[in-house]
């Protein structure tokens, strides 16, 4: 196995809650290669999505990692300053959720969405490059009539045809690393299907690491290293 790009070392998450202390997270070791797709398995309150998230410096106020290390390339996320945080979350490990619907702002297109978001990282696009960045994304995630369904709204796609376009607002970034926290478990299984053969297309055209999280240990059976 190549070098790991995502190691974690003895994780422990603990959340301050009016009943007490929960200990969310115990012990957790995994190192992530890449172009390797690693399962996650457990049920549901496990501490999953706990992980997902704290990988990404996401959890919230009551939330404190209390051991162990999160290493990127070796850098400590832990100890990573706001600005380099800022750089690896999204633009090095990227994430996509299980509901996309909740992900998006009803108000606004899906072109404004992939917009918003390309600006963050790629400040210097013109207006004109990214929308061409933007239908190039639709189309790698093999979201029919890109040009149309830019300047659709959420509402108006399908929970399959919108988890293509979480997707591809992931990779706009062009990470190395894509958690996938449950990406598949509100779609039927023929999408559920679909969805996965796209993600491993994507691993293999841009060498992707991918975390995948799930309670389905047959689903993910059929995806992981």
């Amino acid at each position: 196995m190549s070098e790991a790009l995502l190691e974690v070392r003895g994780l422990e998450v603990d959340f301050a809650t009016q009943h007490g202390l929960l200990q969310a997270v115990r012990g957790l070791d995994f190192a992530l290669a890449e172009g390797e797709v690693l399962g996650v398995v457990g049920e549901s309150g496990s501490g999953k999505s706990v992980t997902a998230h704290t990988l990404l410096g996401l959890l919230p106020g009551n939330g404190r990692v209390t051991g162990g290390r999160i290493l990127y390339r070796g850098d400590d996320v832990l100890a990573m300053p706001q600005q380099r945080l800022r750089s690896y979350r999204g633009g090095e490990v990227s994430i996509i959720f299980q509901e996309p619907g909740r992900s998006f702002d009803p108000i606004y297109t899906i072109g404004r969405a992939l917009e918003e978001t390309l600006l963050i990282h790629r400040p210097q696009l013109s207006r004109q490059q990214i929308r061409e960045r933007s239908l190039e994304l639709l189309r790698e995630a093999h979201v029919p009539r890109p040009e149309e369904r830019l300047d659709n709204f959420p509402h108006q796609f399908s929970g399959g045809l919108l988890q293509r376009v979480m997707i591809a607002l992931a990779l706009a970034s062009d990470p190395r690393v894509l958690i996938a926290d449950e990406p598949t478990t509100a779609l039927d299984v023929t999408i559920q299907a679909q969805i996965l053969d796209l993600m491993l297309e994507l691993k293999d055209k841009r060498n992707l690491a991918i975390l995948f999280i799930s309670h389905n240990l047959a689903l993910v059976a059929g995806i992981a290293d």
